[in-house]
């Protein structure tokens, strides 16, 4: 099954046979102070410059979210995607809980777009399906329910299948849900990402829909957090993941290198290609730093 998101000149699919795809999560002001500081100074050229860098690195669709306390958010969404918009070929995908700033974003997002996200809570399902319907648009549904989030993959599973059964009753096309089976930090339960991994493995089995996570979630709280995403995400790939909102400068090469171990990269063509473009965008910026 392939998800198409598009640009105004670009489209990226999604699908199991597809190498991973990776959604950039650097335009998102929560824990960055200096991209907060410049979305109220109205700087710009600093969220471009977070867009074009992802690409860079390999990022084929940007994350954009601009939740800051008393700000105007449907204001800024829109100069924000237009931005990112005319600086990359990047389709958008729009991270908000308000669904006025996620109506304001498709407004201004070129092509078709990604809506992060859905979740299987009655008034998420009635705010943001039939934004996503109206505008054609994509959709990330997180295994969410109204008594918050499942402890057990199977529970997991029975809200991905209310989030796509809700989608198709307002024409939303299953290929169009792109389902988040929620990752949780091992710091606090041990248990936690083979509970993802075993939702991972479910969803494929039952709906075989595409499927993404939030993969540094996994870590928090612990020492040495690059190697233990790089191990989760790795894995969750192997299990049937074809999408990750995640750091590409960090992540890429784990990326790269779980489509070749799996059989994704014919020769290794796009891993060695890769290697080549970061070393040499590594090369840049340390010599600019």
């Amino acid at each position: 099954m392939h998800t198409v998101l598009k640009s105004a000149n670009k489209e990226v699919t999604i699908g199991a046979d597809k190498p991973f795809v990776m959604i950039g999560e650097k335009i998102n002001p929560t824990g960055s102070k200096k991209l907060a500081a410049a979305l109220r100074e109205g700087n710009l050229d600093f969220v471009r410059q977070l867009a074009e860098r992802q690409v860079a690195w390999g990022a084929e669709v940007l994350d954009v979210n601009v939740g800051l306390p008393s700000f105007d958010e449907v204001e800024a969404i829109a100069q924000v995607v237009q931005s990112v918009s005319e600086a990359t070929d990047a389709p958008i995908c729009l991270d908000s809980a308000n669904p006025a700033v996620l109506a304001a974003g498709l407004k201004a997002a070129p092509g078709k777009p990604l809506i992060n996200s859905v979740s299987g809570e009655e008034k998420r399902l009635d705010s943001v399906l039939p934004l996503a319907k109206e505008r054609g648009a994509a959709v990330i549904g997180l295994t969410i329910g109204d008594e918050g989030i499942p402890k057990t993959a199977e529970e997991r599973v029975a809200v991905a299948e209310k989030i796509l059964e809700r989608a198709a009753k307002v024409g939303i096309a299953p290929e169009d849900v792109i389902i988040d089976p929620l990752v949780m930090t091992v710091g606090s339960d041990s248990k936690a990402a083979l509970i993802t991994l075993q939702t991972i493995e479910l969803i494929r089995k039952e709906f075989g829909v595409n499927i993404n996570l939030g993969a540094s979630n996994v870590s928090f709280g612990l020492p040495d957090r690059l190697t233990v995403n790089q191990t989760f995400l790795a894995m969750a790939i192997q299990a049937g993941a074809t999408c990750s909102i995640t750091d590409p400068v960090k992540l890429g090469m784990t990326i790269r290198a779980s489509d070749l171990l799996i059989g994704r990269d014919d020769y290794a063509m796009k891993f060695i290609k890769y290697f080549r473009g970061t070393e040499v965008l590594r090369a840049a910026e340390n010599q600019s730093a």
